[in-house]
């Protein structure tokens, strides 16, 4: 592999983020190329048969859930599975 030297130099990478967004900042404004001899080679192993599906939900509406499972004493993903389950119900079925 042959190995470019960069004649600019480069912010340091910092150790950790304290939020997500820090981290999404400094790479929106940084590129991984100008890393690539600090970064680590990973092994990444993806189940593309898992029933799992991940979706975004607006923090103010996740901060409510988690206070909510917490105050029912269940998993945040239990209550969302509950009520998802609730709502479908609740919906006419089509022939």
């Amino acid at each position: 592999m042959l190995k470019v030297k960069r004649s600019r130099t480069r912010d340091p990478l910092p150790e950790s983020f304290s939020s997500l967004e820090g981290l999404w900042e400094f790479w929106d404004t940084h590129s991984t190329a100008d890393y690539e001899d600090l970064m680590k080679e990973v092994d990444v192993r993806v189940n593309i048969r898992s029933s799992k599906v991940y979706c975004a939900i607006a923090k103010n509406l996740i901060a409510q859930l988690r206070a909510e499972a917490q105050r029912q004493g269940v998993p945040t993903t239990a209550l969302i599975h509950l009520w998802l389950a609730e709502k479908l119900k609740e919906i006419p079925q089509r022939k």
